[in-house]
């Protein structure tokens, strides 16, 4: 009786171990997930919101490059004389680098948005560190120009993508004001409504310039409202460009060049 009650006791203990591994391991895991939230990442954590210049907007666009659409988003920014940063995906990339490049030599900025474009349900840190260096990766190999910013797919920080951007030598960045421009609703005007909802001197705007994980046809309300959107800026006396020249936290801004040989 003795040795079956020293038995269960131990019994007991182990699985107290586990369980309490098993907490920290989701607790590292989704923590920093909450910085989702716009108010905790405004309270605690001002460059992930993407906070910078007072006198600057700085202007992103995810889940690129696609032929379809990307290229209208080109003209346009230079149409406007504005450059923006590109997160991009690097499936999509390896697929078009014809794209990354014009990007480059269109004197935007390209950043690392993801090797796929997937939510992290569970832990895994050493394929978070393996698609993000690889990403990282192709964009020096097709663009020719070294990536400094990391926004995860859908806006999810958990810990594994938190170390391995670190590990890649990337910044994490969110955003200040989104235009809502992924769904099947959305057209220039609600776009342009909830950019400006949030708008603030030193923001950082996210937008996509392709539905490959959106609404079909859903970037097409989101290029119809950058010309209104970029007028408001200029109207408020904000310049607009990419998180290169942001000065996002303690990154001086600095211009875009191209990596080195």
């Amino acid at each position: 009786m003795v040795k079956d009650i020293g038995s269960t006791g131990a019994s007991h203990r182990a699985r107290a171990v586990a369980a309490c591994a098993l907490g920290a391991v989701a607790a590292w895991h989704i923590g920093p997930a909450a910085t989702w939230l716009p108010p905790v990442r405004r309270a605690l954590a001002p460059s992930l919101d993407g906070r910078g210049r007072a006198d600057h907007v700085a202007l992103t666009f995810d889940d690129g490059p696609d032929p379809a659409s990307t290229p209208h988003f080109l003209r346009l920014l230079d149409a406007h004389g504005v450059r923006a940063t590109f997160f991009l995906v690097g499936t999509s990339l390896t697929r078009h680098p014809e794209l990354g490049r014009t990007l480059v030599a269109a004197g935007h900025e390209v950043a690392v948005h993801g090797w796929h474009h997937s939510r992290p349900w569970l832990p895994h840190p050493s394929r978070d560190l393996r698609e993000v260096t690889r990403t990282a990766e192709a964009v020096r190999r097709v663009c020719g120009t070294d990536p400094l910013w990391y926004r995860p797919p859908y806006g999810i920080l958990t810990g594994g993508r938190l170390a391995a951007a670190r590990r890649a030598g990337l910044r994490p960045v969110l955003w200040s004001a989104w235009g809502h421009d992924w769904t099947g609703d959305a057209d220039a005007r609600s776009v342009g409504a909830s950019v400006l909802k949030d708008l603030r001197a030193g923001a950082t705007v996210l937008l996509h310039d392709a539905d490959n994980w959106s609404a079909p046809g859903a970037w097409r309300a989101t290029l119809e409202a950058l010309p209104g959107l970029l007028a408001a800026c200029r109207e408020r006396g904000l310049s607009v460009g990419p998180l290169a020249e942001h000065g996002v936290g303690d990154v001086r801004a600095r211009p875009i060049r191209p990596a080195g040989p």
